[in-house]
């Protein structure tokens, strides 16, 4: 047996090192030879496939995910009422929301939800969003979900950005302007139909009697009359 510290100890020493890896390798190579079929975690037979080749032909197979994972939000336009429960309760601000009334009659939801505001803007910045998924629970016409879409990696961040609104920036101005006219316009009558009610006349009630101030009572001490003294009869003989 050659010395380790020696020139050929640490030849062998080497060789010796290569041949344990090159047989670990080749018992795996054994046990792997068979392709990984892509199933679900939700299987029994998921950890069977550990002794086979973990590497699958992605993206044509694909692994199939969990049905209740969170992965990128979509958003339907069509049910939301714009109540912003779901920006008001994101940790990390990613929803951002602008809306105005509404003038003219945008109908009802698919639950049968009356639609009274505009909804110009609904932004989502899916590079912020933490998938925690407060805003789908608290969502009342459940038109934000969770979709299975998890591999959507981009070259800029500003394609995280994901634009759910109803309308372009162009007709935004338009209709929010239309929409101004109107408030304006329902102001000025309010005003001229007040102006022109004549003033409500004042009732005359009863004169208020007003209260005699009381003062202070005052003690007065009882008037003690003084008994009647006989006088002393003397005894004429």
């Amino acid at each position: 047996m050659p010395r380790r510290n020696s020139y050929i100890g640490s030849i062998w020493g080497g060789l010796k090192n290569s041949f344990s890896g090159l047989g670990l390798t080749f018992r795996h190579l054994k046990k792997g030879y068979k392709t990984r079929t892509p199933i679900g975690v939700e299987q029994k037979s998921y950890f069977d496939e550990a002794d086979q080749n973990v590497t699958i032909q992605y993206p044509k197979e694909k692994i199939p995910i969990p049905d209740l994972g969170r992965y990128r939000l979509h958003m339907e336009t069509d049910d939301c009422i714009v109540c912003d429960k779901c920006a008001r309760i994101c940790p990390v601000d990613c929803i951002e929301i602008e809306s105005f009334k509404a003038v003219d009659d945008l109908g009802y939801t698919s639950d049968g939800s009356k639609k009274r505001l505009e909804l110009p803007v609904f932004d989502i910045d899916m590079a912020k969003c933490c998938f925690c998924g407060l805003c789908t629970t608290v969502c009342p016409t459940e038109c934000l979900t969770m979709t299975k879409i998890y591999d959507y990696s981009e070259y800029d961040r500003d394609n995280f950005i994901y634009h759910f609104g109803a309308m372009s920036p162009e007709e935004a101005v338009v209709k929010r302007k239309a929409a101004e006219e109107i408030q304006l316009a329902k102001k000025a009558a309010k005003t001229a139909e007040s102006s022109e009610k004549p003033a409500p006349k004042a009732k005359l009630g009863k004169p208020l009697m007003k209260k005699p101030q009381m003062g202070k009572p005052v003690m007065k001490k009882p008037l003690m009359k003084k008994p009647k003294m006989d006088k002393p009869s003397s005894d004429k003989e």
